[in-house]
């Protein structure tokens, strides 16, 4: 105690707390905080569209490595801070909660996404070289900083323009951030929303990082209403969007939503352009209101029976694409990332706006809303066949003492956190990994055949499926609205498939299977997937195990010619005209055949090769050292850092509609290689 003094007070000045625990300010150093810096910049620009001052944004990702942001909006002002003694640009980047965004509405902005006014200052810090170009009264002003640190002395001016705005270029640096590489995907995703929620802006989006320069440029002039259209051209619409707006003296409402054919919701919340996945007040408002109208509408018009029942929440929520989009003066988010809206005034008034707006839509469009009431009506019977199904499932676990299911081998640990569960296809594999396992934390669960495409399937019909249920009772976390992941009883839920066709489609039902109904197990970063082998390489006593996204010459470091004598039950038409295409397309330089003239080097660099043609093929041991154990295995964590992109991509591929599917592998057949028939 005696050690303890005013000396052991650590005081960290102007940005040194940014760089000392960049997670507080940016949620993470990996890609989702590395990403999160150019939306820091991005939600600066679009507040100046917000307060009707902007009307382009460029985003450059530069081949040097930079990221460059511009608008044409008023300019961050350059003129001194009479409070700071600096230039407003200097205060703005170099000094946390400084911005336009608290000095009322005739100082700052009436609407902000940049609630903290700490965007610009964190984004420098954790840059390793940022620059500042601002262009108002004529003048291009310009400043430049490292690692949040000035470096070009006070602002200066550079020339003479007539364009106004801003632009900021930045370089994030690799010593902070776990990797500085951007994904364009996401990028794009999310500049084509703030397109939508915006309207009348255009946002240009360039990727200079290779020779092949990628461009797109966004405008919409429906707002969300054309947000919507999007969300749903891979589905079958029921009746048209419902759209509305409203606006108040410090709230704003844009709501549109469509019913469609599916069995799963897609709504999607933001408060003033910012997304808010953890919902809040806006979502809660919209949901109340959604259910209180459909159910007196249905009442009202007489469409559902006496004895039946009110609609529940997720009742009418089957199927339905909505987005909700408020702009408010003071919004409350929770933290930095603004994952949840907390005000509670905006629940009423958004309450109050949809209920009108979507009661006298159902009176003017009858037919419609008849639609509307028959596919809530088909959820509800679901619900009651779904609840009564997983009921029995549940049931009759608790009747028999929580028996778990017969094929599972389940491992002696008890505790979640230690525990392993591999999920396996087919028996032969399953007494692979049952034999090869650590018994103490490793447990399997082996799968008959492939179960049910859960985007095509209620929840009623997928518990028919005996190895849902199987999965369902392994994990012990129950299902839908009765699931708790703190019942869970493996941390890592490993989905354990063959390396070819048949496994990946296998391997894609079990995604879409917990994506739909576990997805706090995602959440949790409880899911992996396991990357076993396909090929095996041996050369006297020396072995090597190769990935079907391995190069094999890379992997063993030789030219590998392969003695066809050594591949057992296949005769020389079919190495010749099979194996030989597919091992040259995965890596091998070169094959060749034994003859009377080779050189006797060669003889002796000759290698074998074993292709696994599934995991029940290999031994326990082999299974054990190349898939299964934690110090040499290799598994890939399934995460889902953007809910809209990962909800259209199983919407694509395992949904009913055939033509966006179709169109999906078009455009990328080109780019796949090595396929497996």
């Amino acid at each position: 105690m005696s050690d303890y003094s005013a000396q052991s007070i650590e005081v960290l000045e102007g940005l040194e707390p940014v760089r000392k625990r960049p997670g507080m300010y940016i949620g993470t150093t990996g890609p989702t905080g590395l990403h999160h810096l150019i939306w820091e910049i991005l939600d600066n620009s679009i507040d100046e569209s917000m307060a009707g001052h902007c009307s382009h944004i460029d985003i450059t990702l530069q081949a040097d490595g930079g990221i460059k942001i511009e608008d044409n909006g008023r300019g961050i002002p350059v003129d001194t801070h009479a409070k700071t003694g600096k230039s407003a640009l200097e205060t703005v980047m170099t000094v946390l909660h400084a911005g336009g965004k608290f000095g009322g509405e005739d100082s700052g902005y009436k609407a902000s996404g940049g609630l903290h006014g700490v965007g610009a200052s964190v984004v420098n810090a954790l840059s390793k070289k940022t620059v500042a170009h601002v262009f108002r009264d004529n003048k291009i002003y310009y400043q430049e900083y490292a690692k949040g640190d000035i470096v070009s002395g006070d602002v200066q001016v550079i020339g003479d323009t007539k364009k106004r705005g801003t632009s900021i270029t930045f370089f994030p640096d690799d010593t902070i951030f776990e990797s500085i590489e951007l994904d364009y995907d996401t990028i794009l995703t999310r500049i084509r929303q703030q397109a939508y929620l915006t309207k009348g802006i255009t946002l240009s989006f360039k990727d200079e990082r290779t020779e092949d320069i990628k461009k797109h440029q966004f405008f919409f002039e429906g707002g969300v209403k054309s947000y919507v259209r999007h969300l749903n051209e891979s589905k079958e619409g029921i009746g048209s969007i419902v759209y509305i707006e409203t606006e108040n003296d410090d709230c704003q409402v844009e709501i549109a939503m469509q019913y469609t054919t599916t069995f799963n919701e897609n709504i999607f919340s933001f408060a003033n352009h910012v997304k808010t996945p953890g919902g809040g007040t806006h979502l809660t408002g919209f949901k109340s209101a959604l259910t209180k109208v459909i159910n007196a509408y249905a009442k009202k018009k007489e469409l559902r029976k006496e004895k039946e029942e009110n609609f529940t929440s997720d009742d009418v929520r089957e199927g339905l694409t909505a987005v909700i989009s408020v702009k408010l003066t003071e919004p409350q988010f929770e933290g930095q990332t603004k994952d949840k809206l907390g005000n509670p005034h905006i629940r009423g008034a958004v309450e109050s706006a949809f209920s009108q707006s979507l009661s006298k839509f159902l009176e003017e469009n009858p037919a419609e809303a008849k639609l509307v009431i028959q596919k809530c009506t088909l959820a509800a019977q679901a619900r009651v066949a779904a609840r009564a199904a997983r009921d029995t499932v549940i049931r009759k676990g608790a009747l028999e003492g929580l028996t778990l299911p017969g094929k599972l081998a389940d491992c002696s640990s008890k505790d979640p956190s230690r525990s392993e569960i591999f999920i396996v296809e087919g028996d032969s594999a399953g007494g692979s990994a049952k034999q090869g396992r650590d018994r103490e934390t490793q447990a399997i669960l082996p799968l008959k055949g492939k179960i049910l495409n859960s985007e095509r399937a209620r929840l009623d019909k997928l518990l028919t499926n005996e190895e849902v249920k199987n999965i369902i009772t392994a994990i012990g976390a129950g299902i839908a609205d009765s699931f708790d992941v703190d019942k869970v009883r493996y941390h890592k839920i490993v989905i354990m498939t063959d390396a070819d066709v048949d496994g990946s489609h296998i391997r894609t039902l079990l995604l879409t299977l917990f994506y739909r109904y576990f997805p706090e197990i995602i959440e949790k970063n409880y899911l992996y997937i396991a990357q076993p082998p396909l090929y095996k390489i041996t050369k006297g006593k020396q072995i090597w195990y190769i990935s079907p996204e391995e190069d094999i010459n890379t992997v063993v470091g030789d030219t590998v010619i392969v003695d066809k004598e050594d591949e057992k039950n296949k005769s020389d038409a079919e190495f010749d005209a099979g194996q030989k295409e597919t091992l040259e397309s995965a890596g091998f330089t070169g094959m060749s055949d034994e003859t009377e003239g080779e050189d006797k080097a060669i003889k002796k660099s000759k290698y074998s090769l074993q292709r696994y043609k599934g995991l029940g093929e290999m031994n326990p041991d082999q299974l054990w050292d190349t898939t299964m154990d934690p110090d040499h295995r290799t598994l890939l964590q399934v995460t889902v850092p953007d809910a809209e992109r990962a909800n259209a991509v199983f919407e694509t591929l395992m949904g009913a509609e055939v033509l966006p599917r179709r169109k999906f592998i078009q455009h990328h057949a080109k780019g796949v290689a090595n396929i497996d028939f």
